[in-house]
């Protein structure tokens, strides 16, 4: 019998609970959300959908502003309803439920109009970090874009109708340092190494135990040296390279063959991109000031050192891939990126500082492990500049031709986003939602409505007449599944904003259920 395996350190409860999302976002990660603060408004089945998306991973703390009690229609839809519910205030009843799923998060309600608390206490929502705001009227959705703009807190606004479903998002500005992409390239510098690269691959043996990287880099220069100092850059080229690595393998050599799968995604990093360069050129990172903060300050250090130090090259992350070789030899390789990384990493932090300084601002306000993380995923930060909700419903709204390039699209979801800024406008103009009584004649209405609206943007394509019956259908309700699957999304955007991971959407997400087509529009 084997002996057991070695017991790996004690993880505590919290750790072993959120195990598999610390996975996502790190413990840093984690504890950001963990001190986050959400505010919804309005307990629909879509609201709530939302706060379990984010209560199950351990948010900090939620608030849910609804006025309204429980109805029998509310109970049909909302699975966090029961008919003991009805006549009770929605929003305690939601927030009672909801704090059930995981007692670490603090749940507050308050049964009042979002509108009386815009009126009576404006500065209500500085407490939040997101709002999100699920069936508000189009009165409200302009009223609270403006106030939430001005405080510079993201918004959500969302709703779901049937099959059919849009979330909106408002942000002034966010600044995403950990952006996860899906593919990322790897900075090995293999065109440009620095010095303690260069002194390491000249003393390493070129074994069947040292990391594909040694292997990649000792064959490479041998082809540059016989290209006349050029790199390959095309695909006959690095055909060439991957034959040469081939004649040099004496049998099966594990390491080898990993060097020449590596050949077409080694080369390349190191060098800004143009999103990254556009960063480092913008008037926020070149002339820094008092209203700067932390993101802004270490892009400007960042563009300091690589128009500097640097030589126009990034700093070097100091991670490399997994690589089958010994662990000394790993290790030994492994050491001498890090240790360039640490060593670019303290110029840019030095430099930072002196940004502070000259800034008058507080030393703490950027950390050395802040700036560590920031160099190391420097080739791929991301700025996101949103747009005010209001002024989508301003007749010469700038962006209609976005809106008319989708409504001729075949197969497009932007007639959806019409049809649903319809309905807000029927709730405005009739005071009950469409189909609620007459689907028929409510189908013209909302047909006309859509076509005013349109026209005022200066768009001529109509929408499709299948969606406008299609809304009115539904007389307003929620399908339960819709609003499960909506919310689960918006959700995963709200911890994106909250823990400034990955990119969120920008800015306009529509979901049709009826052909499970999602899209995804710059409003």
């Amino acid at each position: 019998m084997s002996s057991p395996a070695p017991k790996s350190p004690e993880m505590s409860d919290k750790s072993r609970k959120y195990d598999r999302q610390i996975r996502l976002w790190g413990e840093h990660g984690q504890t950001v959300l963990e001190n986050a603060q959400i505010c919804l408004i309005n307990a629909t089945a879509l609201g709530t959908e939302i706060l379990k998306g984010i209560v199950l991973p351990g948010i900090g703390g939620f608030t849910i502003v609804d006025h309204l009690p429980v109805t029998e229609e509310d109970v049909g839809c909302n699975f966090f309803l029961d008919l003991g519910s009805v006549g009770q205030p929605r929003a305690k009843r939601c927030m009672q439920l909801l704090q059930e799923l995981n007692p670490d998060v603090n749940g507050d309600y308050v049964d009042e109009h979002v509108e009386q608390l815009i009126d009576s206490q404006p500065d209500f929502f500085r407490n939040f970090d997101v709002v999100v705001a699920t069936s508000i009227s189009e009165r409200t959705i302009v009223r609270l874009s403006n106030v939430l703009w001005e405080q510079n807190i993201p918004l959500i606004i969302a709703r779901s109708v049937g099959f059919y479903g849009v979330a909106r998002l408002q942000v002034r500005e966010h600044c995403v340092v950990e952006t996860h992409p899906d593919s990322k390239q790897n900075d090995l510098r293999l065109e440009h190494p620095f010095e303690g690269l260069r002194k390491h691959m000249e003393e390493a043996e070129l074994t069947n135990k040292v990391p594909w990287l040694v292997v990649l880099y000792k064959v490479l220069y041998e082809w540059v040296a016989a290209h006349d100092g050029k790199f390959p850059s095309n695909y006959r080229e690095k055909s060439d390279l991957r034959e040469l690595i081939q004649s040099k393998m004496d049998g099966e050599k594990e390491n080898f063959e990993e060097a020449i799968k590596a050949v077409n995604s080694s080369f390349g990093g190191g060098k800004p991109s143009s999103s990254v360069r556009e960063i480092l050129e913008d008037d926020r990172c070149v002339n820094v000031n008092k209203e700067s903060n932390a993101f802004w300050i270490m892009a400007r250090a960042l563009k300091d050192f690589v128009d500097n130090e640097g030589n126009g090259m990034l700093p070097v992350p100091g991670v490399l891939p997994d690589m089958t070789a010994d662990t000394n030899s790993y290790i030994s390789l492994q050491t001498v990126y890090r240790g360039q990384a640490a060593h670019d990493a303290e110029i840019v932090f030095r430099r930072a500082r002196q940004l502070l300084k000259e800034l008058n601002k507080p030393n703490d306000l950027i950390t050395e492990k802040d700036v560590r993380l920031f160099c190391r995923e420097a080739a791929n930060i991301a700025v996101v500049q949103g747009s005010k909700i209001a002024e989508e419903f301003d007749k010469g709204y700038q962006r209609a031709s976005v809106i008319a390039g989708g409504l001729e699209t075949p197969s497009s979801l932007m007639g959806h986003y019409i049809v649903l800024r319809a309905l807000d406008r029927f709730q405005a103009d009739y005071g009950c939602v469409p189909g609620e009584s007459e689907a028929e004649s409510d189908t013209t209405r909302i047909k006309s409505l859509a076509a005013k609206m349109i026209s005022e943007w200066g768009i001529s394509t109509p929408i499709n007449d299948d969606l406008a019956h299609e809304i009115c259908r539904y007389g307003g309700a929620e399908i339960h599944s819709i609003s499960a699957y909506l919310g689960g999304c918006i959700a995963h955007e709200l911890i994106k904003l909250v823990t400034k991971q990955y990119r969120p959407f920008d800015n306009t997400f529509i979901y049709d259920g009826s052909t499970s087509q999602t899209e995804t529009y710059k409003l």
